[in-house]
């Protein structure tokens, strides 16, 4: 029997680490040439497969294989796009069959959130139904930090360090100046329904840095008087105050205070602008001079400032794939078990795909505060151990020296395909 060569995609919203799981297929794979021959990356994730887009990893060096692990985004390009059901779009997974089998690929990684999840355990799936035998592993990613049964996702605890950080060193600044100038400043975070990252910026203050946060949850109703009262005691008390927002807050009528219509490809509503609208709110009551600022893709980008904790699982996570894939098993995603807090301790298991797709882990309410508005210590106890730790990349000429792939395509075997 020919050795089976491996399919590895990345998909969604990219984050700091991918890129570290990536190295870690990529590597494992390369100390078990006996079970898995070439690795070839989707280019644009799943969209590489159907188009036959193949990039050949074996031409890429191991230096720049190595350098992955602090390179941040996607190296082989990501894309939003979700596979229909069998029943609705069968002509997809044919084509997927029919790639795979051209270029005898027996293994797919596919390294993403809950839809790239429910995408892996469609794929596990077509041995059945079509009669082609692939061993289908799920690399878990996402910084909105929602996928079920796994402790934390790779990608959460760097951008909750970024958060964190951040809005410890805004607060500085707004102190610094209230006196005569802004006295509320507005920080927007990703987070559509689960508030993971909002939550990372009560991390911000502690008891060496007396900060006044105020923190709006998507899991929590917006109550717009009960806010603006909260802002009001806080500047009356310190001069300032420092709100962090998650993009998916609602106001009491259900709908997201940021909804700028439209959808994207997984169908959900397309946000963006809730720190404008929060800031408006409090200039309008209250009069307060303010400043917003939208972390957007900045928060999932900034590997110069990666959680350790967070390279390090996520690493670990696209090493265990492939050592689960060459052990037999199939349809499961590696996971983060998390032993002990403190000392932080954890270690590598694995859920069954089907009990991970398309299922989001929120926030538990013994996690948010009585007033809605902050964290609490068990809160702080799971956050903390996920931002420790410096990675930094190398630097040249004062700026990160990350790498960037050659991506070079393998010869196309079929005919072009339209996606």
């Amino acid at each position: 029997m020919s050795i089976k060569n491996a399919f590895y995609a990345q998909s969604g919203g990219v984050t700091s680490v991918i890129n570290a799981s990536a190295c870690g297929v990529i590597e494992t794979a390369r100390q078990h040439p006996d079970k898995i021959g070439t690795v070839y990356a989707g280019y644009n994730g799943i969209i590489g497969a159907l188009k036959e887009e193949l990039i050949d990893t074996s031409l890429e060096s191991d230096a720049a294989i190595a350098a992955l692990r602090h390179t941040p985004a996607g190296g082989f390009g990501s894309c939003r796009y979700k596979l229909k059901s069998l029943e609705q779009n069968k002509a997809e997974y044919e084509r997927l069959i029919e790639v795979f089998k051209a270029h005898n690929i027996g293994y797919f990684f596919y390294n993403g959130g809950g839809d790239s999840q429910d995408t892996a355990y469609k794929v596990s799936q077509l041995g059945d139904q079509l009669g082609y035998p692939i061993t289908c592993v799920g690399v878990p990613k996402t910084v909105d930090n929602d996928l079920p049964i796994t402790d934390t996702c790779p990608g959460f605890g760097s951008v909750a360090k970024y958060i964190a950080v951040s809005m410890r060193e805004a607060s500085f600044d707004v102190a610094s100046m209230c006196s005569t100038s802004t006295k509320v400043f507005v920080l927007e975070v990703m987070g559509r329904h689960a508030g993971w990252i909002a939550a990372a910026g009560g991390l911000a203050a502690d008891a060496d840095n007396d900060i006044p946060l105020i923190i709006l949850f998507p899991e929590v109703k917006f109550d717009q008087a009960k806010f603006l009262a909260k802002v009001d005691e806080k500047v009356k008390a310190h001069g300032y105050c420092s709100v962090v927002v998650s993009e998916g807050v609602k106001g009491a009528d259900g709908k997201f205070l940021a909804e700028a219509g439209g959808t994207d490809a997984f169908g959900h509503a397309q946000l963006g602008g809730a720190a404008p609208v929060v800031a408006n709110i409090v200039k309008e009551a209250l009069g307060y001079k303010y400043h917003w600022a939208v972390a957007d893709y900045l928060q999932r980008a900034a590997r110069h400032i990666a959680s350790k904790t967070d390279v390090d699982q996520a690493y670990a996570m696209g090493k265990a794939a492939v050592e689960l894939a060459i052990s037999g098993k199939s349809a499961v995603m590696p996971t983060i078990v998390r032993t002990s807090d403190s000392p932080y301790q954890w270690h590598v298991g694995h859920a069954e795909l089907k009990d991970v797709a398309n299922v989001e882990k929120m926030m538990p309410a013994e996690f948010i505060s009585d007033d809605g508005f902050g964290i609490t210590e068990a809160c702080r106890r799971y956050l903390q151990p996920l931002i420790m730790g410096e990675d930094y990349p190398p630097y040249k000429n004062g700026l990160p020296d990350y790498v960037t792939m050659k991506k070079q395509m393998i010869a196309k075997k079929l005919a072009d395909f339209s996606v």
